[in-house]
């Protein structure tokens, strides 16, 4: 058996910070300005005494406020943390140093003992002062191979984004994965997602966090519940291992890249959600990994008195303008970009990224600038939530750079009034579905900026918005305090299931129409994954501590709800068809018959009064070779009583065809454009809560 070589040290480089490899030595930097003393801590792994300390030299080993050392010999696998000691006084300076804690690197890009989901890590005979540090850095080589993998640059305006949580998509026993809860059921899944149609993923949280907090107990179980979301991040750059099926074995970087390369290859790009705007240590009172113990002062917001600002509802906020957070963030970006091969982030609580070191928020912040201008990251997405959890909301004014693509939250609330019947909402709707121009256009940015959601992982689920009045969080362990108490949703009649066949059609019409909205309106639509057949979260509306069969996907229900599954499938499809659809800039006032022609019930009438429920609208098809297209009539009933819309007359040539009712059962629902059906009346009756869609083809035309 090969011996490892003699270990040897030296003074190291500043940069890049964490680890790096060199041809026969490892170089590790940290970053801490006002540490005192450093060591570096090597365990072997699996084992739980420190193998090797070694101590940095403050003049030798030090760069500005870099400490950096080099190491030969190091062996293969190697686990890794440090010991960092200085001042502590959190209520004078406000600094956080403690000699007995072992802190995790910032720049680490695995983390090990984490493999098995929920498992409390316990390593036989810890001492004291190991006893908050059973994750540690893991030190191994790159040796992956990409192929001839490369971003797929879909564009923006092309994209329809699917938003999933890896471990509840195929947790379930009904996925019929063989690893459950992993990447590597999610790959199980990719042909799924092609005959599904959507271009993109997006990944909820999946660097490392903390699922075991013990912070609620479930009322009905008696047992604590786990922080199933993940938006409590403890290492950015280190993918969660737990969602790993190689996990137990440190094998989650590998199978990390695997997923994003099959998922590539199937022609499917990986948006990652991160959360830059807080950490998983919370207050004083919560856990230090890292950020609290390396420098308190300068990775945190701090008021006066040396309190945490808490803008994110989750006991701290990150600095995200400080200069040194900034290149940390950057760093990160780019590393998932590079390394990794992810091809967009969604930034959580964005508008944090735009608040100063003193909290307030700021006209032109550097942070949401430099993102945007970031060469590395020129073809990435970027994608904001708009708002943060202390009431700055910036929809439309997150910024003003074209690069930056937000979460129109109007539209999701615009759209659920409608679809509630209420009043006021008809223009609202019309701004949204031609592409929300009074949030973006001033600025000169594009229909394709807005992010168009009626439904995210944060609410009720599709179905639930169509059968729930209130939420229903008591599992939650907080007596249903939690939770957003505007959802802006309606029962369609009874709270809840029911066997009620009236209202059980009409939740199906009015889910569909709202599937129909997302899918023509121009922007970039969104949907939750499962929305597709119905997951419902029983009218919980704030699953993130549930990670059981509330949360996860139930696949029964895609064959349960074929009929539903079918329609947005074919509804997607359509949408990928029609350039009409996917407009690169805003409608302008124009002559009539081009662009588009807004009506109510009677064309060439149109009624923007408050009392108004019906909408309709003609999307006239562009003639010119490179977006030639199908003329579109769309009517959308917004009140329970049927409607009476009169349909546009088309030039000479060319009928219309009845492509979509919402109301209709499947399969007459939706159907292929090649069976339209000629429609030989100059009015359609509309359901209520429906959408009917028109598509003109020349007369006589079959197929």
């Amino acid at each position: 058996m090969k011996k490892n070589p003699p270990i040897a040290f030296g003074l190291g480089v500043p940069l890049p910070p964490g680890v790096s490899f060199h041809e026969e030595w490892v170089n590790f930097s940290l970053f801490s300005r006002h540490a005192e003393q450093v060591s570096l801590l090597l365990f072997r792994p699996g084992r739980t005494e420190v193998w090797q300390e070694i101590f940095f030299d403050s003049e030798l080993n030090r760069t500005g406020d870099i400490w950096h050392l080099q190491i030969w010999g190091l062996p293969q696998q190697v686990e890794y943390g440090y010991r960092v000691v200085g001042p502590h006084d959190p209520a004078g300076t406000g600094h956080c140093f403690r000699q007995e804690r072992f802190l995790l690197d910032p720049y680490a890009a695995a983390l090990s003992n984490g493999g098995r989901w929920g498992h409390e890590v316990s390593l036989k005979g810890r001492s004291a002062s190991a006893r908050n540090f059973v994750r540690r850095g893991m030190v191994s080589h790159n040796n992956f191979d990409w192929g001839h993998d490369r971003p797929l640059n879909v564009p923006l305006r092309d994209s329809v984004i699917y938003e999933l949580h890896v471990r509840g998509y195929t947790r379930h026993e009904s996925s019929g994965v063989a690893h459950p809860g992993t990447y590597q059921g999610l790959v199980e899944k990719i042909p799924y997602l092609k005959e599904l149609g959507i271009t993109a993923v997006e990944l909820m949280p999946v660097y490392e966090f903390m699922e075991n907090e013990e912070l609620f107990v479930d009322p009905e179980s008696g047992e604590f519940l786990k922080d199933y979301w993940g938006y409590n991040p403890i290492a950015f750059f280190a993918p969660k291992a737990a969602y790993a099926a190689t996990g137990p074995d440190n094998g989650q970087v590998r199978e990390f890249k695997e997923m994003v390369k099959a998922l590539h290859a199937a022609g499917i790009e990986v948006i990652l959600d991160v959360v830059f705007n807080h950490t998983g240590e919370g207050d004083y009172q919560g856990e230090t990994f890292s950020f609290r113990g390396l420098d308190n002062t300068i990775y945190y917001l701090l008021d006066r008195d040396h309190q945490y600002l808490n803008f994110s509802g989750c006991g701290n906020t990150f600095n995200c303008n400080h200069p040194l957070v900034r290149t940390f963030i950057m760093d990160c970006l780019r590393y998932w970009v590079i390394e990794m091969h992810v091809d967009g982030f969604r930034f959580d609580l964005a508008s944090i990224l735009g608040r100063s070191p003193t909290g307030e928020v700021l006209t032109n912040p550097p942070m949401v600038e430099q993102i945007a201008e970031d060469p590395v990251l020129a073809n990435t997405k970027i994608i904001a939530e708009a708002w943060d959890a202390a009431g700055v909301y910036q929809v439309g004014s997150f910024s003003t750079h074209r690069r930056w693509a937000e979460w129109n939250g109007r539209f999701r609330d615009d759209v659920r009034s409608f679809m509630c019947g209420h009043e006021k909402t008809v223009a609202a709707l019309a701004t949204r579905i031609a592409g929300s121009s009074d949030l973006y256009e001033w600025s000169s940015r594009t229909p394709y900026n807005s992010i168009n959601f009626i439904t995210s992982h944060d609410g009720f689920t599709l179905l639930d918005l169509v059968s729930y009045q209130e939420k229903h969080n008591w599992r939650n362990g907080e007596d249903n305090r939690d939770g957003e108490n505007h959802n802006i949703s309606w029962n369609s009649g009874i709270e809840g299931p029911t066997a009620n066949p009236a209202v059980n059609k009409l939740r199906q019409t009015r889910l569909r129409t709202m599937a129909v909205i997302l899918m023509i309106s121009q922007g970039v639509p969104m949907l939750v994954a499962g929305d597709e057949f119905g997951r419902t979260q029983r009218g919980n509306n704030n699953g993130w501590c549930q990670d059981n069969e509330l949360s996860w996907i139930n696949w029964q229900l895609a064959e349960e709800n074929k009929g539903q599954l079918r329609f947005f499938k074919m509804l997607i499809a359509l949408r990928r068809r029609h350039k009409i659809f996917r407009r690169r800039d805003f409608f302008a006032r124009q002559e009539a018959g081009t662009g588009i022609t807004w009506q109510s019930r009677r064309a060439g009438e149109q009624d923007w009064s408050e009392q108004n429920l019906c909408l309709a609208f003609q999307l006239h098809g562009d003639q010119k070779p490179a977006s030639r297209d199908h003329d579109f009539f769309v009517m959308l009933n917004g009140s329970l009583a049927p409607k009476r819309f009169s349909v546009p007359a088309l030039g000479p040539g060319h009928n219309w065809h009845l492509l979509i009712n919402s109301a209709a059962p499947s399969p007459a629902d939706i159907v292929a454009e090649e069976e339209a059906a000629e429609l030989n009346r100059k009015a359609v009756v509309v359901a209520g809560m429906a959408a009917v869609v028109l598509i003109a083809k020349p007369k006589g035309w079959r197929g």
